[in-house]
């Protein structure tokens, strides 16, 4: 199965991807690694694995739709707008913003995917939330969601950008990190699968940190090897999406 992985910073969950192939724990191939900025620490990582790399900078796309650069052609507002559940409430002209700029630095990343024909996207540590522009345009022709992504929370609980921050904040007396399929909202997909770990009196936030991504670490490449093995099935319950996990063999 060939997979891709986006990432926004260092990398250590690109890391433990890459280890767990290494060892023969994860059966995939690792096609291609794709960043929103130049920096991001992941992409070294993946070149010194020998992994094609690229960026899509987002930053520079934004300022190009400042500067009245268009969305694209097979971008239509009413339909993404009417689909997205990123933006609930928003004005016309905040939405208008929000999901032009990123279509536009969307169709640059569909465009430097395309070529690796992946069966799944993976992101670890990507900072970006996709609208329906590019979920669409990345998995159409399947039945099972092909965008995954790793949250430093207990989802439901603490989406956005600081789920270990907000579990700590929150007074929590346990933590956790939750693999789930991307939909149209904010870490609102199906959940695949959920690691959780003990917040003790003396732990401050940086040790809360260390403690997920730990199993972090242990659990991405987990959901990733159900996904590879055609175990992982989505199904409605009570007019919910939920995730299936199929035996093996």
């Amino acid at each position: 199965m060939k997979i891709g992985v986006l990432v926004s910073g260092g990398g250590s969950n690109l890391q433990a991807i890459m280890d767990a192939v290494s060892v023969g724990v994860l059966d995939v191939e690792i096609v291609c690694v794709g960043a929103d900025n130049s920096g991001a620490g992941g992409l070294n990582r993946a070149e010194k694995a020998g992994i094609p790399t690229f960026v899509t900078d987002y930053s520079a796309h934004f300022a190009r739709w400042k500067e009245g650069v268009p969305a694209p052609d097979d971008f239509s507002l009413e339909a993404v707008a009417d689909r997205q559940s990123l933006m609930k409430g928003a004005a016309p002209a905040a939405l208008k913003g929000f999901l032009e700029k990123r279509a536009i630095a969307e169709a640059d990343l569909l465009a430097q995917l395309a070529p690796y024909k992946l069966d799944l996207l993976v992101l670890a540590g990507f900072m970006r939330v996709f609208t329906p522009y590019f979920i669409d345009g990345f998995t159409t022709g399947s039945d099972l969601p092909r965008i995954m992504n790793i949250h430093p929370a207990l989802l439901p609980a603490f989406p956005g950008t600081d789920g270990y921050g907000d579990t700590f904040r929150y007074g929590c007396k346990v933590g956790g990190c939750t693999v789930h399929f991307v939909d149209y909202g904010e870490d609102s997909g199906p959940i695949i699968g959920q690691s959780s770990f003990p917040i003790l009196p003396g732990d401050d936030l940086d040790a809360v940190k260390e403690k997920g991504l730990a199993e972090e670490w242990r659990l991405f490449p987990e959901c990733i090897r159900l996904y590879a093995e055609g175990r992982l099935k989505v199904v409605e319950h009570q007019g919910t999406r939920v995730v299936e996990i199929l035996p093996a063999g």
